[in-house]
């Protein structure tokens, strides 16, 4: 990168900036947002409203623009990378100040499927908006989700597939949680190209989700549906 930049991103008041940050994510300058990350800092952001003010924000229009298919998958992963050069920052900060934990997430690819762009995609902004995710990769058996969650404990369990050959491999892992009576212990949200929400009913998941600012939106309202029913 030459230092001769014709935006300088201290020069520009906060507003300004978030913005030429959505602009820099969306073409995954990940030295941008970096700076830009530690110029809000150093402006006395807290860490919370920079995840999602500046960095949710700005892969929240990426997520869009992917589902519409105005970006596809190369720009997404430098967006992508853009957002986790800028979450390095973030994370040891976040755990600091003790931002709201919104919840946890176990999400993996199912058996057969080893696409995960959109399951990553999804990892991401649920980290962005203050879950604590714990990815299991791609071409998961039953066992790996029972796993999983047995040693993780999460709120929800996400499943992910693109394939329309893999998508009934879902209801596997959500009859066999139903025969294990765990069913009701967990959220459990779908997604992925070719499911919709009649699929997503079919099979019994708590919600289908079409991109990754819905799954965010969703696992949200779940969670806080939950804990208000704990509390009442």
């Amino acid at each position: 990168m030459s230092e001769e930049e014709d935006i300088v991103l201290s020069e520009l008041n906060d507003d300004e900036l978030v913005e030429q940050m959505f602009d820099d994510l969306y073409d995954g300058l990940k030295e941008e947002i970096e700076e830009g990350v530690n110029i809000l800092l150093e402006r006395g952001w807290t860490p919370y409203d920079i995840l999602t003010k500046a960095l949710v924000g700005g892969m929240t229009i990426v997520g869009h623009d992917f589902r519409d298919g105005i970006l596809f998958v190369p720009e997404v992963l430098l967006a992508a990378n853009a957002m986790k050069g800028g979450m390095f920052i973030l994370k040891p900060l976040l755990a600091e100040t003790g931002a709201p934990r919104v919840g946890k997430m176990v999400i993996g690819t199912v058996k057969g499927d080893i696409h995960d762009i959109g399951k990553n995609l999804v990892s991401m902004m649920m980290e962005g908006a203050g879950f604590e995710v714990v990815d299991i990769g791609i071409n998961n058996p039953v066992e790996n989700y029972l796993e999983a969650l047995e040693t993780e404990e999460p709120d929800i369990l996400g499943m992910s597939a693109l394939l329309t050959t893999t998508m009934p491999y879902m209801k596997v892992v959500i009859d066999t949680l139903v025969e294990q009576g765990k069913r009701e212990d967990y959220i459990v949200l779908v997604g992925g190209a070719p499911l919709n929400e009649e699929f997503g009913k079919a099979i019994g998941a708590d919600a289908y989700c079409r991109d990754a600012a819905v799954a965010v939106e969703t696992a949200k309202d779940f969670v806080s549906r939950k804990h208000n029913q704990l509390a009442g």
